[in-house]
């Protein structure tokens, strides 16, 4: 969409301006509601909340009235109509599709959608928002380490061995697991002791600044050579179709063109629940018989991606660990094939783990590691557990970076992993 990534310049300049008045047809003056409209637009804090508020009040329910306050949003944004009809009509047909009415079901994906297509994610406005539903979404977890911490640092005035032993207890009870705590333990040990820190009080913020630095990501080569493929790789249970989903769901409102494939091809139910979720959020979808080849789903898929003019490939694989033996030598034919029909394919592996399942998550990430390579882990369910410790863990031991983690059902729900956030979100 040209006319969002030109508005993301003007945004990023620091130079916001208010919405553009919109160009009433000559034959008709604009409505009261439109100038009222905009006038509060024009004079409004230049934020993407704010703006919405002002579009959405009186706005109680999905209907022809939010369809009618939406398409001034983008006209006063001086967007082309096609581009503005696309948006609504889309997020209209998925507000039928969710069986969603009242704003208050629909307004926090509404915002979501703007922010992608907008490119506004990594705005203020934005990680705010990301902020408070990390934080909510820790909530169980900070229950588990920082009140221990809380006690920890109120029971202790100097930081001593019994320190050092209390604070090993709490991390692993937290699911940071032995390895990692013990690693996290030297870390901290030698921050202390560069910082020259001897009071127990002074202590949280080197902790936080340690939790942060874990969770830094190297820098590494984006291109690819279009399409871009992405193998989805994980156990069963994990929420990989609907992780599938709601990257394909990121995707699309980013303006890119998504094919989504089957590649778990033992489980009809799979094909069935996957296909469902493609239609639902608009990407193509591409699926061969029950018990069919894998390999041979990523080759045609591959093929489709290519002819088609996609710009992404999503493809699922199967999660049988009772197999694992034969399931990791799937997944390197997999790779293999897609190599060979699409150079540099799959350009990301992608590992999906489920927070809940603390200590497991780790085996899963070594299993999948070791078998065929991961690239970087979306952790789900995070908002469900109080081991979200193992988020420390997985780093620690095994250096792959998060790139998202699940916060909730929603499409919206699946957001990007900022470990500095993490840390401040953990820690209060």
């Amino acid at each position: 969409m040209g006319f969002f990534s030109s508005l993301k310049k003007i945004w990023g300049s620091g130079a916001a301006p208010a919405p553009a008045a919109p160009a009433a047809p000559a034959a008709a003056a604009p409505a009261d509601w439109q100038n009222a409209l905009t006038l509060a637009l024009r004079q409004a804090e230049p934020r993407l909340s704010v703006w919405l508020g002002h579009v959405l009040s009186g706005v109680t329910e999905a209907g022809p009235l939010l369809r009618e306050r939406l398409l001034f949003l983008f006209q006063a944004l001086g967007a082309p109509e096609a581009e503005a009809v696309k948006f609504v009509t889309e997020f209209e047909a998925w507000l039928a599709a969710m069986g969603y009415r009242t704003v208050e079901e629909f307004r926090s994906e509404l915002q979501y959608r703007l922010a992608l297509a907008l490119d506004l994610e990594d705005e203020e406005d934005e990680r705010d928002r990301l902020f408070l539903k990390l934080s909510e979404g820790l909530a169980k977890t900070r229950e588990q380490i920082t009140k221990r911490i809380d006690g920890l640092l109120a029971g202790n005035r100097t930081i001593d061995e019994t320190f050092w032993e209390e604070l090993e207890e709490i991390l692993i009870m937290a699911d940071v697991g032995f390895e990692a705590a013990a690693r996290l333990m030297d870390n901290l040990r030698a921050r202390v002791r560069k910082a020259g820190v001897t009071e127990a009080q002074g202590f949280r913020a080197l902790l936080q600044e340690e939790l942060a630095e874990i969770f830094k990501t190297p820098k590494r080569i984006q291109a690819v050579n279009p399409p871009e493929v992405v193998m989805m790789i994980g156990v069963n249970g994990v929420g990989k179709t609907t992780t599938i989903a709601k990257l394909a769901h990121r995707a699309k409102l980013q303006g890119r063109k998504v094919l989504i494939a089957a590649g778990d091809t033992f489980r009809a139910a799979a094909i069935e629940q996957l296909e469902i979720w493609a239609k639902r959020v608009g990407a193509g979808f591409f699926a061969k018989q029950a018990g069919a080849d894998p390999a041979a789903v990523a080759f045609e898929a591959m093929d489709k991606a290519v002819t088609e003019g996609y710009d992404l490939l999503l493809l699922d694989t199967a999660g049988r660990l009772h197999t694992k033996t034969n399931l990791m030598e799937e997944l390197k034919k997999i790779k293999r094939v897609l190599d060979k029909k699409h150079p540099g394919a799959p350009h990301r592996s992608v590992l999906v783990i489920d927070a809940t399942t603390g200590q497991n998550a780790l085996s899963q990430t070594k299993l999948f590691q070791e078998a065929v390579g991961v690239d970087e882990i979306v952790l789900t369910k995070l908002d469900g557990t109080a081991k979200g410790g193992v988020v420390v863990a997985v780093t620690l031991q095994y250096q792959v970076p998060i790139s998202f983690v699940g916060l909730g059902e929603k499409m919206e729900d699946l957001r990007p992993f900022n470990g500095q956030d993490f840390a401040k979100a953990l820690l209060g």
